[in-house]
């Protein structure tokens, strides 16, 4: 995995172009994904750091 951007909300690489989009924030030791569409006030789904770099690595999207 990329070094990911830290402290700020960025949209995913592997977001569409249309409304189906996802923003990222990461910090030392957690990983946090939103839906880009509800502007911030939609709920936020937070992984432990590690496991979000193993799901990252694991490219299981691809399969």
């Amino acid at each position: 995995m990329k070094n990911p951007v830290k402290g700020e909300w960025y949209k995913s690489s592997r977001s569409g172009k249309q409304s189906d989009c996802v923003e990222v924030f990461h910090s030392e030791d957690m990983t946090k994904v939103r839906d880009t569409k509800d502007n911030g006030r939609g709920p936020v789904l937070e992984f432990p750091a590690d496991t979000w770099t193993k799901f990252v690595d694991s490219r299981v999207w691809e399969s």
